[in-house]
């Protein structure tokens, strides 16, 4: 039985049967999975293998990209999806910024290629806790063309949150429209949210100058400025889901973002 005490985890719901291999019939598109991590291993038994059979089965070709972040600095969701998009090679062509502790739940969501422009799977309207209207979170789908023309994201946010914000306007400055789910009648149950925030608290601190600079948007830095090495890169299987794991050295100046370390 469970300890005393303990925090109680979300089950994940149990993973469609076991998929077809990769044809050619899948279509021309690929898509590199996004997904950024640090110590969160019990999400990710439940997201490698899930995510692997839910693509599989709507028939979309795929690799799943495992963004680890082993430096000492402070979190960075977003220079880990810029090193995540610049590591993840020439046999894919568009990516999903995905959460790791969010599963798709309806298999009516669309993960195609979003030819038209960025599509925001985990729209407000369907997200189990943010309802904003300009919040792109949780789930995004961007073609790799496009993503390169907002010039990735910034890498100025250390800790939780605000990078996705503006990422927003990243997006509208380039002349890009985000698109959402139609005909999605599932609502706030369209997806599950692993996360327990009892267990794991969020970096929400905002250190320095931070508190300021969080509203800012960086028109400087992105993809073409993000600083970082690969200690290793590992191909594994979990529970016969492939997935690549990149863990992942980013750099800081201390000079430029003082609040990347407490």
């Amino acid at each position: 039985g469970r300890e005393r005490g303990a925090p109680r985890q979300p089950c994940p719901p149990p993973a469609p049967p076991q998929p077809p291999r990769e044809e050619p019939a899948w279509g021309p598109h690929r898509l590199a999975l996004l997904v950024p991590f640090r110590e969160r291993f019990e999400e990710l038994l439940a997201f490698v293998p899930y995510m692997h059979r839910f693509l599989s089965k709507k028939r979309i070709s795929h690799r799943i990209f495992i963004l680890n972040q082993v430096d000492h600095f402070r979190f960075n969701r977003a220079s880990l999806i810029n090193v995540g998009f610049l590591e993840s090679g020439n046999d894919t062509d568009y990516i999903a910024m995905h959460d790791v502790d969010l599963l798709p739940l309806n298999e009516n969501l669309d993960y195609s290629f979003p030819e038209a422009g960025p599509f925001h799977v985990a729209s407000p309207e369907l997200h189990p806790l943010y309802h904003y209207k300009t919040y792109v979170g949780g789930i995004l789908l961007l073609t790799k063309q496009h993503y390169e023309l907002c010039n990735g994201m910034s890498n100025r946010f250390w800790g939780w949150g605000r990078e996705d914000d503006e990422f927003y306007r990243r997006i509208k400055g380039a002349g890009l429209q985000v698109r959402r789910p139609s005909g999605i009648t599932t609502g706030y149950e369209t997806f599950q949210h692993l996360h327990d925030p009892a267990w794991r608290k969020r970096d929400q601190k905002r250190i320095a100058a931070q508190k300021q600079e969080q509203f800012k948007v960086d028109r400087e830095g992105g993809l073409n400025n993000v600083r970082y090495r690969i200690e290793s890169r590992t191909d594994l299987s979990v529970a016969g889901a492939p997935c690549t794991v990149l863990n992942i050295l980013l750099d800081c100046d201390t000079n430029e973002t003082p609040w990347c370390t407490f």
